[in-house]
């Protein structure tokens, strides 16, 4: 029998234009819907599923912890929140973590240090720099620092104290701020993820960091997408060999597990005191036991490796089959997040990679992002693209015009 899915549910609210699929369950890069309809996962989620579905080593050891300890609040210790702390720390060359649940909560407090760094130091209307393109939440103040006036519509009055620039331009970032005393750090993603996977150069962010440290600003990554082995390194700012002072975790750190972390050096790690900011869902013990073990499985199984290797596979196997097709502007990214630019809107190609057996999605309008699990192979790779390409030849020769 098909189950008929609705599109659109009479009792939730209408915030997500829906596809006409309702997810049942899956295993490794595959995952199968209420009819049995098998599809491919190249989403993971958003950049979520690390390890894909029903991994073999996280499964157990999150039941486990659902035995034994959902959640307890802040006014304990939480060994495991210890135990992930220490482990980011060490990954990351920073010094100290807070815990929270999303990444629009860690972009959130970020902003908070931001803005309370600049008042210890006397500056009474602390302003932060962010880009054109960026999104960092929707909430009022991850929203004003987002660079989207689509998302942002209908819900002014945006918060102040942002000054926005072009991506990799460190003329126009020095141009934006020349003379300004008020000025208290920069924020922004490694690559962009909504914005339409658009990474910052490695150059850049040494430029960046050297101004930051001239002018006593934080250096602030948002690496809620692009962090947690997804371009090759545990973070994506460690290809240009810098350390930032403020970096936003979340998504893929629990593997599916609502798991966010803000991550700071010594220039911002003593920054909030007690009282100055908290969180009820934050650090509880299932998210952390999910952070712990997620890390543990992609070290064990050599998972940053592969998502270097898979991803430079589905790299070179896209340039291959579309590099050259008119209307595809640009295959960019790096590792397991890659975006294929079209010279048009592409929207409509989500739902015909799912009807042909494919989960994908499109950003900026006319961005295919494929940010699949890391447990990828070259064989699901190749699959990928079997799928991908004809589906945007076809598309493209239908003759949908450019904007």
């Amino acid at each position: 029998m098909t189950t008929v899915i609705e599109a659109a549910s009479p009792h939730t609210m209408n915030t997500y234009g829906r596809l006409p699929i309702a997810l049942s369950h899956g295993q490794g890069c595959r995952v199968w819907d209420v009819n049995g309809k098998s599809y491919l996962d190249a989403l993971a989620g958003i950049a979520v599923n690390t390890l894909g579905h029903n991994h073999p080593k996280l499964v157990p050891a999150l039941q486990d912890q659902v035995a034994k300890l959902i959640h307890s609040c802040n006014y304990y210790h939480v060994p495991h929140a210890e135990t992930l702390a220490a482990k980011l720390v060490e990954l990351s060359s920073m010094t100290n973590v807070f815990f929270c649940s999303t990444g629009l909560e860690a972009n959130e407090a970020a902003l908070k240090l931001a803005r309370k760094f600049g008042h210890d130091k006397g500056i009474e209307r602390p302003e932060i720099v962010v880009y054109e393109k960026a999104f960092h939440g929707r909430s009022i103040a991850t929203l004003s620092a987002t660079g989207n006036e689509k998302v942002q519509k209908g819900f002014g009055p945006l918060v102040e104290g942002f000054i926005r620039v072009p991506l990799n331009d460190i003329a126009a970032l020095k141009k934006a701020t020349e003379g300004n005393p008020n000025v208290v750090a920069v924020f922004f993603e490694t690559i962009q993820g909504e914005g339409g996977v658009n990474p910052m150069r490695a150059e850049y962010l040494r430029q960046i960091r050297q101004l930051c440290d001239e002018r006593d600003w934080l250096l602030m990554i948002d690496e809620v997408q692009c962090g947690m082995g997804r371009t090759g390194k545990w973070f994506a700012h460690q290809w240009a060999g810098i350390v930032p002072d403020v970096m936003p975790l979340a998504k893929g750190l629990g593997s599916g597990v609502p798991v966010g972390a803000v991550v700071a050096g010594p220039r911002a790690a003593h920054i909030f005191q007690p009282g100055n900011h908290g969180t009820t869902f934050g650090g509880n013990p299932l998210a952390m036991r999910a952070g712990v073990e997620t890390i543990r499985i992609m070290e064990e199984d050599g998972l940053i490796a592969n998502a270097a290797a898979v991803g430079a596979q589905l790299r070179a196997l896209l340039d291959a089959r579309l590099g050259k097709v008119s209307g595809v502007r640009e295959i960019r990214g790096q590792g397991l997040m890659l975006g294929i630019e079209l010279d048009r809107p592409c929207a409509a190609l989500t739902l015909r990679a799912a009807q042909a057996g494919l989960l994908i999605s499109v950003t900026a309008d006319s961005v295919i992002r494929l940010v699949p699990p890391l447990i990828m192979t070259s064989t699901e790779a190749q699959e990928v693209v079997d799928i991908l390409a004809p589906l945007v030849c076809e598309f493209l020769a239908e003759g949908n015009p450019a904007p």
